[in-house]
């Protein structure tokens, strides 16, 4: 599969005045979701806000269209709300847990989503457990099979960890969860965009994911996905006159599809980008797009790996286009300085961000590189000439 690398980057300015290798943290928005953003807030100054919002109702609703369309479900098992965060707290607050119910999770699980469950340990008596890795530093499939009882309410996981390349055995713990009748929560913040997310494929039950990363939609815009079968018997932690109907003086009725898990205010120009961004993807494939990105992740792996000093820090038996590494005796926080005065982006993840997983591996921080499609060859080779530069 080839991709029209020239066509891309014309269509995204930002490739004119960066090196952009953090596409994990915020990818660069393309032209015509920049332009649809804009637009809106240019229709709601001239026209009023709720009046450019019912103007463009028909846009609004090809979001929810076309994030079914990405993740292979239903547009009314899909809600848009502000953030990722807010999607999959949204989900994970709805279940009810009780004292000595068991919640499984990943050993490289992000940190919002585990203080999530340390809280909810805290006020229910339940508890947190880590599914052990396997040789490769993924989910075990097998260790996660041994654990299984009637006990484990709730299976949740992230597809990708933000500290590394591994993409997690999404769809070997799907049939487990399936098979064992257990709710299963993919947080695939760092997955969709960048690679095929087939929610019927994968087997999650519900699924959470951003706008701004490798789906290069607008910043505060974020997806939920929850399973027909689920949704109602997930009452959200909180609603509103959206989320549910005031019937009578003293009843309510909560609305039967997934955007009983989003609140009336928004951003309608978010909600637009975030739709013309999903189309964007779409018209490009995401079979295309996953096979671009990981030849240059390997491509950049590689160029790092023969820098002296550099040591490359991905697992997985299937990796993408996430890149981390460590450079002796530098603080990654000096390499991401140093690389910012050159206009390349990169991120720092540091221990805090998945204790677990650094912990056992006794890092206290990584230089993190992210790639997308839009990047080149060229790019890459300028990139690893600037680490080895790095003083």
């Amino acid at each position: 599969m080839t991709l029209d690398i020239s066509r891309a980057r014309a269509e995204t300015p930002g490739c004119d005045y960066v090196l952009h290798f953090n596409n994990a943290g915020a990818g660069l928005p393309p032209a015509p979701v920049l332009n649809a953003v804009k637009d809106h807030l240019d229709a709601e100054a001239l026209g009023g806000g709720y009046e450019a919002a019912a103007a463009a109702r028909d846009r609004v609703e090809r979001t929810y269209a076309a994030a079914a369309e990405l993740l292979n479900c239903a547009p009314d098992e899909i809600a848009v709300v502000e953030n990722a965060t807010r999607a999959w707290d949204m989900a994970f607050y709805s279940f009810r847990f009780a004292q000595g119910d068991r919640i499984l999770t990943a050993e490289a699980e992000y940190a919002s989503n585990y203080i999530a469950y340390l809280q909810t340990a805290r006020a229910t008596g339940a508890t947190v457990e880590a599914i052990p890795s396997d040789e490769h530093g993924q989910v075990s499939a097998s260790a996660l099979a041994e654990m299984l009882d009637d006990r484990v309410k709730l299976i949740a996981i992230t597809h990708v960890p933000t500290n590394g390349g591994l993409v997690n055995p999404a769809a070997a713990i799907g049939r487990m969860a399936r098979d064992a009748g257990i709710p299963f929560l993919l947080d695939a913040c760092q997955s969709v965009g960048q690679m095929p997310v087939d929610v019927e494929a994968i087997g999650c039950d519900i699924l959470s994911a951003t706008g701004r990363k490798y789906l290069r939609g607008p910043r505060g815009t974020g997806l939920l996905y929850v399973r027909h079968a689920l949704i109602e018997k997930l009452e959200p932690p909180f609603l509103d006159l959206h989320a549910a109907e005031w019937t009578a003086a003293d009843t309510y009725a909560i609305r039967n599809d997934a955007r009983r898990f989003e609140t009336w205010e928004g951003s309608v120009a978010g909600k637009i980008g975030l739709g013309v961004a999903l189309d964007y993807a779409l018209d490009w494939g995401l079979e295309a797009i996953y096979e671009r990105v990981t030849g240059l992740a390997d491509a950049l792996r590689a160029g790092l790996a023969d820098i002296p000093g550099i040591t490359v820090r991905d697992l997985g038996a299937e990796q993408c286009g996430i890149v981390t590494f460590t450079r002796d005796g530098t603080d990654p926080t000096e390499i991401q300085r140093a690389l910012s005065a050159q206009k390349i982006n990169i991120a720092v993840s540091p221990r805090n961000f998945t204790r677990l997983d650094m912990d056992a591996r006794d890092l206290d921080a990584l230089a993190r590189a992210s790639v997308h499609y839009y990047n080149t060859e060229d790019e890459v080779a300028r990139f690893c000439a600037a680490v080895a530069a790095v003083d």
